[in-house]
């Protein structure tokens, strides 16, 4: 059999199938995971549940199969060139010097050195001139590390092979990097996948309780008829917004929602004062309420006092039937009427899931969501 030619670049190593699930966005995890789910993850948001926790089993079959994935990398490029571990790490400082590199090779290169996206940011700033200082380092740190284990635990040998033939030979070095390189990519597909869930379910979820509420989505922003209708994302002059009802001329709502825990008081303090209470839209004056819908606030924050003070609302999803809340917020400001707003709450959960299934939700996921 002929000899694999020596590798230039991580990509070469994996499959097509680890690299798409490596770089998959928003759009891509809904199409992996299936409508039926999502809507599922929807409908326990509605309920208090925690996003995080809905979601977790999904970040935990991704991590697992690219774990398999970096073992797989490591047993072909050292099947391929016998120095290959031994070189990981300048073949990575090279790449991720080079200009124009894809996502993918990039993350590969950044996990086989340590690092992670935020990492490269914060500890070489950016600067590719700092990566060879980094990688000796990086060298240096691993090998000391190794000697010491070494001098307890002794030598380790053996073989790693797989039945299609792909051998591999293991000592300490081929660990230690395997390990480091599995770190690395475990810490950036969590930080990747709290973005990439946090912005599609935004979108699903305020999508899903303003057509639950009746209202009807417009697939572009700006008012078409005037009277019930809202749109997802919107740009307005000063901040950005998550949704825009048009409750009827002259009166509106803009929505922003985060999943923020309370961890984050700074982060929905801001979102208080994002918007102009008037706005102008389609030649025509608005007073338009906010809402800001955030996962909880502590016990002892002012944010829900500040919001009042702004003429805003904070809704907390942490709350059994929030939708219930907003649907309040909604009736005290503009006047809206919903069988939500008196319904007793042993009878909302029956009544989320019956209409949950009749959103449109592909109508909310567009490619900006990646």
């Amino acid at each position: 059999m002929a000899k694999p030619p020596k590798v230039s670049a991580l990509t070469q190593l994996v499959s097509p199938e680890a690299i798409k699930l490596l770089t998959a966005g928003g759009v891509e995890l809904v199409r992996r995971i299936g409508l039926d789910v999502v809507r599922g993850v929807v409908l326990d948001v509605l309920t208090g549940k925690n996003l995080r926790d809905s979601t977790e089993v999904l970040t935990r079959r991704r991590i697992a199969a690219l774990n398999l994935a970096m073992v797989n990398m490591f047993m072909r490029g050292s099947s391929a060139s016998a120095d290959f571990v031994e070189r990981l790490p300048h073949l990575a400082a090279d790449n991720l010097a080079r200009r124009g590199m894809d996502k993918a090779e990039r993350w590969l290169a950044q996990w086989a050195i340590g690092l992670t996206d935020k990492a490269f940011q914060n500890v070489l700033r950016d600067n590719p001139k700092s990566l060879a200082e980094y990688r000796d380092s990086y060298i240096q740190s691993c090998a000391e590390a190794i000697a010491a284990h070494t001098k307890d635990a002794g030598e380790l040998r053996g073989v790693l092979e797989t039945s299609s033939g792909i051998k591999a030979q293991v000592n300490w070095l081929f660990m230690t990097y395997l390990l480091g390189t599995i770190g690395a990519q475990t810490l950036a597909i969590r930080g990747s996948e709290k973005s990439a869930y946090g912005k599609l379910f935004e979108k699903l979820v305020l999508g899903s309780l303003l057509s639950i509420l009746g209202f009807k989505h417009v697939p572009r922003e700006g008012p078409q008829t005037m009277r019930g209708e809202f749109w997802l994302a919107s740009r307005g002059e000063r901040r950005e917004s998550d949704a825009t009802l048009l409750y009827q001329p002259g009166k509106g709502v803009r929505f922003d929602i985060g999943f923020i825990g309370r961890g984050n008081p700074e982060i929905s303090l801001d979102k208080v004062t994002r918007f102009e209470r008037q706005t102008e839209l389609g030649g025509r004056k608005w007073y338009m309420a906010t809402i800001i819908i955030v996962d909880r606030i502590g016990p002892n924050s002012r944010i829900e006092e500040l919001a009042r003070k702004m003429e805003g609302t904070i809704v907390q999803m942490s709350a059994a039937y929030w939708p219930q809340q907003v649907a309040r917020v909604l009736s005290r400001t503009l006047g809206f009427k919903h069988d939500l707003v008196k319904m007793g709450q042993g009878q909302i959960q029956d009544f989320l899931e019956s209409k949950i299934r009749d959103v449109p939700l592909e109508n909310f996921i567009t490619p900006e969501v990646e």
